[in-house]
């Protein structure tokens, strides 16, 4: 296949790139720090163990107060009576649900996808981001973190789909299993391996086929953070785990946690807090984590540009294997690094399996998991391997944001709002940080008063004080002052366009 793509695809080799980045002396660990909204609040340590493996908790949930209660099986039934349509006999078979043991695979490795095919074979290409809890003495390992890529390279967008790990699907010659166990499953024994058996799972159950994938392990990630001289994370809403005190300590002795909290505010992260904040998952939920992890793939992906980083592939390139693996090469990174200097955040759109698209269940051995719902997992994806129509309208725009608020890093949160509405952004400095309420400054020539109201719905702002200054020489269409009003807090799949 020949790679030819525009800046859109950049996006997706962001953690390719960056690890492209010659290896630097791990730093002396840093004195445990709480950073915390409240400025009194000190850490605690815990009373107990927190778990830290917890395959069969059921999951917590952050956004959807109102979601569906838990879905239980009766003992003598595989399949929920009340909800047909989410049965996993959709894609098997009822002798392949729960398998003694793996059927030998197919010689020829090829399966026919049971969900039609939503994407054709020159309209995108389509990545697989994957985050690995192997490490370096072990010898198996699970695909905790499932990310998918759509890229449409000609038009310059993509769309970013998060998947649970718990998501309880069919598994081509396994049967019904979580998808974090598809790569092990076929490690060894499926044409192509864990990988090979991976895609087919995404395939067969998606309809999305995967034409690259790229695999980081914990330590890489942490390398790939701190290369790049940490990320500054925009940290829309507070957020509160356990979290080791420092990286080299027992895990197993309860006196080295502690309760850590980030935000809200853009935080500096190293590679180790990067990657607890993207991981963890204890007092949230996979749900959340796959926003976590989305909003930390975005920040890499600017810092990789503000430093450089996708013009130094060539040389850096050797140091690649020990970081990321992937099967693209140095000719494709070549091709694709140029384009990365034209892409920006507000081409990513951001997706979520999370309810009601799935729902918890209780499989008959007891263990807890995620049901896809058949009807609105289908609108969802059908919604993602779509063109936005409001791509086209937004991208014309940008907006500069500044911070009138007494609260420091506001401008750069309503910035990363902006950019998850599908709007470009620059920062800069208000006249003064004693805005009481926030205000919206329309430039535009034509003074549309219903794309300054999209503008106000995207921050959530209740009202917003409107000033039309019309300069058809004015470098930005819209300015938005934040004042002390502001909320930042919001949930990113809401502004999905």
């Amino acid at each position: 296949m020949k790679i030819n793509f525009r800046a859109s695809v950049a996006v997706l080799l962001t953690i390719f790139v960056a690890a492209c980045a010659a290896p630097t002396p791990e730093p002396a660990p840093l004195p445990f720090i709480l950073i915390t909204s409240a400025p009194n609040s000190t850490p605690t340590p815990t009373p107990f163990q927190p778990s830290l493996f917890t395959p069969t908790q059921p999951p917590l949930f952050n956004f959807d107060v109102n979601a569906a209660p838990l879905l239980t099986l009766p003992t003598e039934t595989f399949f929920p009576a009340a909800t047909p349509q989410t049965s996993p006999t959709a894609t098997a078979p009822i002798e392949q649900l729960f398998p003694p043991q793996a059927a030998p695979p197919d010689s020829s490795g090829a399966i026919s996808p049971t969900v039609p095919p939503l994407l054709t074979d020159t309209e995108t290409i389509n990545f697989l981001l994957i985050g690995s809890d192997r490490r370096p003495t072990g010898t198996s390992h699970r695909t905790d973190t499932l990310l998918i890529a759509v890229v449409w390279y000609r038009e310059g967008q993509v769309s970013l789909i998060s998947i649970p790990r718990d998501t309880w699907l069919y598994i081509p010659t396994v049967g019904m299993q979580r998808i974090n166990t598809a790569f092990q499953s076929g490690e060894g024994v499926y044409p192509g391996g864990g990988m090979g058996l991976l895609k087919d799972t995404i395939l067969q159950n998606f309809g999305i086929r995967i034409d690259h994938t790229a695999m980081v392990e914990f330590d890489g990630f942490r390398r790939i953070v701190d290369t790049l001289g940490g990320i500054d994370v925009p940290i829309a809403c507070p957020y509160t785990d356990w979290r080791l005190i420092s990286p080299e300590l027992d895990q197993n002795d309860e006196n080295n946690w502690w309760l850590y909290t980030v935000g809200p505010g853009q935080v500096h992260m190293d590679g180790d807090l990067a990657l607890w904040y993207a991981r963890s998952r204890s007092k949230s939920s996979d749900f959340d984590r796959g926003r976590r992890q989305q909003e930390v793939i975005r920040t890499l992906f600017q810092k990789a540009l503000q430093t450089g980083t996708f013009g130094k592939v060539p040389q850096l390139y050797n140091d690649f294997s020990s970081t990321v693996l992937t099967d693209m090469g140095l000719g494709d990174m070549v091709s694709l690094a140029p384009y990365a200097v034209n892409f920006t955040n507000a081409n990513i759109r951001s997706y979520y399996i999370r309810p009601p698209y799935v729902q918890p269940w209780i499989t008959p051995g007891g263990a807890s998991v995620l049901l896809p719902q058949e009807d609105a997992l289908s609108q969802l994806l059908v919604e993602a391997t779509t063109l936005s129509t409001y791509a086209a309208i937004r991208e014309t725009v940008t907006i500069e944001v500044q911070n009138g608020s007494p609260f420091d890093t506001m401008e750069a949160l309503a910035a990363s709002r902006l950019n998850y509405a599908g709007y470009e952004t620059v920062t800069s400095a208000a006249d003064n940080r004693q805005y009481g309420n926030s205000v919206l400054v329309d430039f535009t020539p034509m003074q549309d008063a219903s794309q300054r109201q999209t503008i106000i719905d995207a921050l959530g702002l209740y009202s917003a004080n409107v000033l039309s200054i019309p300069d058809p020489n004015s470098k930005v269409q819209y300015r938005v002052i934040i004042g002390a009003d502001y909320e930042s807090c919001f949930k990113p799949e809401d502004l999905s366009h």
